[in-house]
């Protein structure tokens, strides 16, 4: 099989369509929007690359509506290239956002430099989430390690960011689930014993 095709093989489906792609630039410029609305005090509590940050404060000093909108657009492309992950997670502390969740997004970032260090922490993922796909993960591994070789945009990187949000927000909706079915039954234990609750439109006598 020629290089070419097995590299295919390897994006899979995870090679994102033109709909996602323009979804993810438009999200990209919408973080960038949010950062150019920072003071200089503030954007220094956020570990921004030098180029963004350079981006941002070029925004800032442009007078023109226009200028300023092709500079958005600019740092959205900057984006691309970058990790955002950290810069939202400054923009969520800057918010005073849940400490919490943030804790839950560094645990995250943690897991996903391991996974990247070593492939065994797969065994470790499945553990904590028996319904991980593994084939998934090792291939958004395999393809991030090629983009990082080929100083590429760290797509697959982001995507196995994602993943494990994923997998955290199904164990939290299945939780919520398994509380829901205990507070029913603990309903149905609070009922007083030989209770039988009426249809409507009961039999009538006889």
């Amino acid at each position: 099989m020629h290089r070419k095709e097995t590299d295919l093989l390897d994006l899979g489906d995870e090679r994102p369509s033109k709909t996602r792609r323009k979804e993810e630039m438009h999200a990209l410029q919408d973080l960038g929007a949010a950062l150019v609305q920072l003071s200089r005090s503030q954007l220094k509590r956020i570990n921004l690359p030098e180029d963004i940050l350079g981006a941002v404060l070029d925004w800032q000093r442009f007078p023109k509506h226009e200028a300023q909108r092709r500079q958005l657009q600019y740092i959205g492309k900057l984006m691309r290239n970058a990790d955002t992950e950290p810069i939202e997670a400054g923009l969520a502390l800057l918010r005073g956002e849940s400490a919490a969740e943030n804790a839950r997004l560094h645990k995250r970032e943690r897991l996903r430099e391991r996974l990247m260090a070593d492939e065994k922490v797969l065994t470790e993922i499945i553990e904590t989430w028996p319904q991980a796909d593994l084939t998934r993960l090792r291939q958004l591994r395999r393809n991030a390690i090629k983009e990082q070789e080929a100083s590429k945009p760290p797509k697959s990187f982001r995507l196995i960011f994602q993943y494990l949000k994923e997998l955290e927000s199904g164990v939290d909706r299945a939780d919520a689930r398994r509380r829901l079915a205990l507070f029913a039954l603990l309903l149905r234990m609070a009922q007083p014993p030989g209770e039988i609750p009426r249809e409507r439109g009961g039999a009538h006598a006889a």
